[in-house]
């Protein structure tokens, strides 16, 4: 039984450990992409029934705000001025750069993207595979052909009745299994995990707000519920820690176990707003889940627009 709330860092290597003996991608240079077989995406294939499609991607944010420092730029670089002529042919140019790994874009973390112990997943040295040119080993380039597969959606704030978990809010597995339950849907192998916690609808309504100091995610405890059903991506519409840590020594308790030790991509500050009512009338939780990131080689994650059909 682990400890009610915070775990001590000791509490917390022992759950590493664990972890990373436990779950299917612990070992594997690919990490737990293994788990979707093809014979999984086929059946995920199966799951549509209307052809409808929604992004789970939020809109791409170039404005600076308390969760945004850095926020990505876009410029017009042709016509010049962005003026137009009124003759002849023209074409219309734009620029565009972003912080990938920020605190509102939705992107993809690849298995590189996390140090811990100067290692990356699977015990690769850090100072071997990452360089100012990118990284040798575990990039994104490993999802350069797509991640395809059956969607889970468990929305943590329907399960019990508000539009949102407050900043600081703690998902455990026990909330996951209850949502299940309500839901009438079970993660298992393979499956792409999105856990709404409502992080996207309280930034739409209320504002931005400085999620370094609080924000609502899982209990590094409630990635046991993930390893015991094999899932082979983890997303959430908020970057999936809690703030403040529930570790003591460690910032982001669940990205450590997810990337390093589990060998989970992670998927951070999506949108489910669309997809949930839609979800909620046709009264089914899972779909054919598309997730495309950029052909980046050495980069350590990238800016993903995931789709749903269902």
């Amino acid at each position: 039984m682990w400890p009610p709330s915070e775990l001590s860092e000791a509490d917390f290597r022992h759950l590493h450990r664990h972890l990373r003996a436990k779950a299917p991608g612990g070992a594997s240079p690919r990490g737990a992409l293994d788990a979707i077989t093809a014979e999984q995406v086929l059946a995920a294939v199966r799951e549509v029934r209307t052809g409808r499609t929604v992004s789970l991607a939020a809109p791409v944010d170039t404005h600076s705000g308390p969760d945004n420092a850095d926020p990505a730029r876009h410029r017009l670089t042709a016509p010049a001025d962005g003026e137009p002529g009124t003759s002849g042919l023209e074409f219309a140019r734009d620029r565009f750069a972003m912080n990938i790994h920020g605190d509102v874009d939705s992107h993809l973390d690849a298995l590189c993207h996390v140090v811990y112990d100067g290692t990356l997943h699977g015990g690769v040295p850090a100072a071997q595979a990452l360089s100012p040119d990118g990284a040798s080993a575990l990039s994104v380039g490993l999802a350069r052909d797509g991640i395809v597969g059956r969607g889970v959606l468990l929305d943590i704030p329907r399960l019990h009745g508000v539009p949102w978990l407050e900043p600081g809010t703690q998902v455990r597995a026990e909330d996951l299994a209850a949502a299940e339950a309500r839901q009438g849907v079970r993660a298992g192998r393979g499956d792409i995990l999105l856990v709404r916690v409502g992080h996207r609808r309280r930034r739409e309504e209320l504002g931005a707000w400085d999620v370094s100091g609080a924000r609502a995610g899982l209990h590094p405890t409630a990635l046991e519920f993930l390893a015991e059903r094999e899932v082979a991506v983890l997303g959430g519409d908020g970057n999936n820690d809690t703030a403040p840590s529930a570790v003591r020594g460690v910032d982001f308790p669940v990205h450590v176990l997810a990337v390093h030790a589990m060998g989970l991509h992670l998927l951070d500050h999506l949108r489910f707003e669309d997809l949930t009512p839609i979800c909620a009338q046709e009264g089914r939780w899972s779909f054919l889940c598309v997730i495309a990131p950029l052909r980046l080689p050495a980069a350590t994650g990238s800016p993903v627009n995931p789709l749903a059909i269902l």
